[in-house]
């Protein structure tokens, strides 16, 4: 039963080293069963949840509050019945969590507008896990998942948690060899839309879940104005094509945050062994594309291109039961 207990602790301790450095807050706390809405007088029921983070949105004015399922693997237990089943818990939760005055007492801040969300986090606490995740979620059979209309599941499989733990692992090190300044200096950059104004979109800092799983995470530091202020971009994809870069570098000019002054990094993980030449030649062809001329060409030839180190955190099963035992 410890070693149990301590396997499932892996997964906990990795999410409260990643989420926090994207911004999100954790709220309650951890690992609190509350009682379903559903429960009759002789069968009490409740419902488990690991953690809640929250960040506010950038384009709506509403708090996203992540109810989390936080579950550690070995390699041979990730398996399509395991997740459906957590899948289903995960639902039963969220619909109960939507109604619930102890979740709503336990976990939401007052005066806001609170939108509810589950997070299913699969870790592989093996790191041998070498399978493709989607052929897993494509066997699901999503007509058992009863997700609340107007709400919504995310899944975070192996891989994206490792993509994920990288990112976060890179911005500590830059910001400890002094290439980004501090938290407060840091936002995770949402452009500016023409349809939609009244947002919060400058206060809200945190990266988004759809920031998180989409094709890649920007991050914004310093003031704008300053010779300290730029963008790093943590490219999730492997740059195996000249398009790539090119939807890239079309996200930049989109958006206008290719300008003198403004610095802009590249990272990728373990890329394609062609894809610095495929991001130079993406260069050529985007400014002959636009008829850019020389003054483009130089902009976008500043741009820094560089790999991340490609870590895998893994924790000892008996130091965690040293200190959560």
């Amino acid at each position: 039963m410890a070693e149990t207990a301590n396997i499932a602790k892996l997964a906990e301790l990795l999410a409260n080293k990643v989420f926090p450095v994207f911004g999100w807050k954790m709220t309650g706390s951890t690992n609190q069963n509350w009682p379903c809405e559903k429960q009759t007088e002789h069968q009490r029921q409740t419902h488990p949840s690991d953690v809640v983070f929250f960040y506010d949105e950038p384009y709506s004015l509403h708090r996203t509050y992540v109810n989390c399922d936080l579950k550690s693997y070995a390699k041979g237990s990730i398996t399509t019945g395991a997740v459906l089943s957590a899948m289903e818990s995960l639902a039963s939760s969220l619909a109960c969590a939507e109604i619930s005055g102890t979740w709503s007492e336990m976990y939401l801040d007052k005066d806001v507008n609170a939108s509810i969300v589950g997070l299913l986090f699969v870790y592989n606490h093996d790191g041998e896990y070498d399978k493709n995740f989607d052929s897993v979620l494509s066997s699901l059979k999503h007509e058992k998942i009863k997700v609340p209309k107007g709400s919504r599941i995310v899944i975070l499989g192996p891989r994206q948690i490792q993509w994920l733990d990288n990112v976060r692992h890179e911005i500590v090190y830059m910001r400890g060899e002094k290439q980004l300044p501090d938290e407060g200096s840091c936002r995770f950059h949402y452009p500016e839309l023409v349809r939609r104004k009244n947002v919060q979109r400058v206060q809200a800092r945190a990266a988004t879940l759809e920031m998180l799983t989409g094709p890649w995470i920007t991050l914004e530091y310093g003031q704008r104005g300053t010779a300290q202020f730029g963008y790093v971009i943590f490219y999730r994809r492997r740059g195996e094509s000249i398009e790539e870069f090119l939807y890239v570098l079309d996200y930049l000019m989109h958006y206008q945050m290719v300008d003198e002054g403004i610095a802009i990094k590249l990272r990728l993980l373990d890329p394609d062994p062609n894809a610095p030449a495929h991001f130079k030649r993406a260069i050529n062809e985007y400014v002959d594309a636009y008829d850019g001329g020389e003054a483009m060409a130089a902009l976008l030839n500043k741009i820094e291109y560089s790999s991340i180190t490609n870590i895998v955190s893994q924790f000892s099963q008996i130091e965690v039961g040293m200190f959560h035992g």
